[in-house]
């Protein structure tokens, strides 16, 4: 289950520095717009879904970019510090523990606890910030899905909702090409 905060005080809300000193116990901490977010560790299926995507995306990543997973703190200014479940960077603008602009490419995976966050709190969000391109992946073993979101001028427009078998050619931010069905093949007998 995901819990927000709000600060006591409107006038005082939670600050990147207070996420620095939030305790190491398992849970992800971040914030949106001053508000505190806290989400459980992901279950095992969902970091294995994590980690078929970013074999899959960094096999095919171009030397001027990275990949790069949760837990690492995109920082944008001090009252946004969010952690995509991968990330896509460009390479010149990694600092060691934050990335201070804005990812080419996030990949957030549904999970029970955070699919309405989401689809739709952390996308207004990556939209607003500028992430180019936006996908969720839905890891359901009877349906697996993905849909893809990208900046056309300052909004994000739809441009692929595939399921099971069905393949999606990525050209943003590289060509890639992903299967929902090959992300979760094996997680379940």
């Amino acid at each position: 289950m995901t819990v927000m905060a709000m600060p006591s005080s409107v006038e005082h809300p939670y600050r990147a520095a207070d996420i620095e000193a939030m305790p190491d116990d398992g849970h992800r901490y971040e914030l949106i717009d001053g508000a505190l977010l806290v989400s459980p560790g992901p279950s095992w299926p969902h970091q294995s879904v994590v980690v078929r995507l970013t074999v899959l995306l960094d096999s095919a990543c171009p030397r001027d970019l990275r990949v790069l997973t949760a837990p690492f703190d995109v920082r944008p200014d001090e009252f946004n510090n969010y952690q995509p479940d991968v990330l896509v960077a460009r390479y010149a603008e990694l600092e060691d523990r934050y990335l201070r602009t804005a990812p080419v490419l996030v990949v957030e995976v549904i999970s029970p606890s955070t699919g309405i966050r989401d689809a739709t709190l952390k996308k207004a969000l990556y939209e607003r910030l500028g992430v180019e391109s936006y996908w969720l992946v839905n890891p359901a073993r009877d349906q697996p899905a993905l849909t893809v979101f990208e900046l056309d001028g300052d909004e994000y427009r739809q441009v692929a909702h595939v399921v099971g078998d069905e393949v999606f050619e990525a050209e943003q931010p590289y060509p890639v090409r992903v299967v929902p069905a090959d992300l979760v093949a094996g997680l379940r007998p």
